[in-house]
């Protein structure tokens, strides 16, 4: 599909000559209000610029459209996947191995969900996101596959956390890469990939529908032996066969370059520029861009005095809490990190809650309404995933509507999806019940679509895999908090159904107080 990048690829003439797009040093004025003053360093503010500008004259072509497979068809779809087969695999598992607290499943999951968003989110700003960006996928298939094989209820939960932590660093680390190479005028294609997430879910319901619904203990059998329970052991095979071409296709077949933002932001400028020019040269296009273009910033940085201390921090960064510490730098920028943390904590608290118990729930309550066979509780669970792909087009559309943008599409998405988790519980059949949670998972996956965009666009490059970090290790801390809620609350009251709901519409009034709007903004 591509091959690796070749500096001979590139015209070092091209690199290295005069500025082709300033010929005269930048003053103060031009260079600070570029962004928010006080907020970022000037010097890597006017670089970003300057690099959007030359990804912007490239355009949207081969390289950004095959990233779009790669991160979204791949990444996307395993961040929702595989919470998707635990939640799936859970009753049956519980049938088998009869556990006395089977929600201990879930809760190994998103303890490795919370050390991958850590380790890879972090990682990324650190060791770059080649390496992230190959291994994650690769982590989750081995031991996905390996899960298949467990003797008992421990082993399943051990491996459940195993994948995860491939699992986690999805997000964090794909949106950046997909950001960063993204034209201004198309970042808007960061929303529309939501919808690899909820074709994840579909294709999840699809394959479980035959091989869970016919290979699976009843819910009245008295005694679940393994050769009448063998169906969640083929589905895991089925999930790591395919997080394992996912793995071939992205390692092998592709080729990924290092963010050129990210390479200038750790001062290799002129890697920076060789990888403008790669990608130029796939898109069957040539770039203006220039070392001397980058290299003029930072003799306006030596005239501001700032170059120095950029040199001390990047030296220090591999020790210290620099990322971190930029994301809170100002009042404005403090209150965004914070707000958004706060989104995608209660987000987590909430979604799984509900969603990571959703097959659980239904083969319950619908016992009580007399059709709970595990063939109706997955042949609902698709049903329900089908709805979630319209709602992600959906979302891609609302970000775009003017004096509504993200934001909008953001707080209304995440009350609604609250306000149908409440009229959840006043079903008194099993069609009822789902005819609301097809409501649900529409606006859910409208509420993600927008938040998977919102979230990366917000963040500087230079800082981005940590913002992201942050945010998704918020969101996987509450998120562990839900088996535990599970485990003491009763899954057939309507309780947890009540305390989803109420988070919900709460992240959504949060989303009313985000003080940014990236709608028509190249982010940095």
């Amino acid at each position: 599909m591509d091959h690796k990048l070749d500096h001979d690829d590139v015209d070092d003439k091209a690199v290295r000559s005069s500025p082709s797009l300033n010929n005269e040093l930048p003053n103060e004025d031009e260079l600070v209000p570029t962004l928010l003053k006080g907020t970022l360093d000037p010097v890597y503010a006017g670089k970003a610029q300057v690099l959007n500008t030359a990804i912007q004259d490239i355009g949207m072509g081969k390289y950004q459209w095959q990233l779009f497979i790669v991160v979204g068809g791949f990444g996307w779809a395993s961040d929702n996947l595989w919470p998707i087969v635990t939640s799936l695999i859970l009753t049956p598992i519980a049938n088998e191995f009869s556990p006395s607290k089977p929600p201990l499943l879930s809760l190994s999951q998103n303890i490795g969900l919370l050390v991958g968003a850590m380790f890879w989110g972090f990682g990324c700003d650190v060791f770059g996101r080649k390496w992230a960006f190959n291994m994650t996928i690769g982590i989750t298939s081995v031991f996905g596959l390996i899960a298949a094989g467990s003797p008992n209820f421990a082993a399943i939960g051990c491996f459940a956390a195993f994948w995860s932590v491939g699992v986690g660093g999805n997000l964090p680390v794909d949106s950046a890469i997909f950001l960063e190479f993204l034209p201004g005028s198309h970042q808007y294609l960061l929303t529309i990939l939501s919808v690899f997430w909820a074709f994840a879910q579909l294709l999840a319901g699809l394959i479980a529908w035959p091989l869970l619904g016919y290979h699976t203990c009843q819910e009245t059998d008295t005694v679940c032996t393994k050769s009448k329970n063998f169906g969640w052991r083929w589905f895991m095979i089925a999930m790591g066969l395919l997080a394992m071409i996912m793995f071939f296709c992205r390692f092998v077949l592709f080729t990924l370059y290092e963010s050129p933002k990210y390479l200038m932001g750790r001062g290799r400028d002129a890697e920076a520029v060789q990888v403008v020019h790669e990608v130029a040269r796939r898109n069957g296009k040539t770039s203006n861009l220039t070392l001397a273009d980058l290299e003029v910033f930072d003799q306006a940085g030596d005239r501001l005095g700032t170059d120095a201390g950029a040199v001390l921090k990047r030296r220090l960064e591999k020790v210290n809490l620099t990322h971190v510490r930029s994301l809170f730098d100002g009042p404005k920028l403090a209150w965004s990190t914070t707000c958004i943390m706060l989104i995608w904590a209660f987000i987590g608290l909430g979604f799984p809650l509900y969603n990571a118990f959703l097959p659980y729930i239904q083969a319950q309550r619908g016992a009580d309404f007399g059709d709970g066979s595990t063939y109706i509780t997955y042949r609902n669970f698709t049903i329900i995933a089908v709805l979630g792909v319209p709602g992600a087009l959906i979302g891609g559309a609302m970000v775009q509507i003017p004096r509504f943008g993200r934001k909008g599409a953001l707080a209304t998405s995440t009350a609604l999806t609250g306000v149908f988790l409440f009229a959840s519980t006043t079903a008194t059949t099993s069609n009822a019940l789902l005819g609301w949670n097809c409501a649900y998972n529409f606006m859910a996956n409208i509420m993600y679509a927008v938040l998977y965009a919102y979230t990366p666009e917000i963040f500087p490059t230079k800082d981005r895999g940590t913002g992201n970090a942050l945010t998704a290790t918020a969101n996987r801390v509450f998120g562990i908090m839900a088996p535990i809620i599970a485990i003491y609350a009763n899954l057939e009251t309507a309780a947890p159904v009540y305390v989803s709901g109420a988070l919900f519409i709460t992240a959504g009034l949060l989303a009313c107080l985000l003080p940014f709007e990236p709608r028509g903004k190249a982010s940095l």
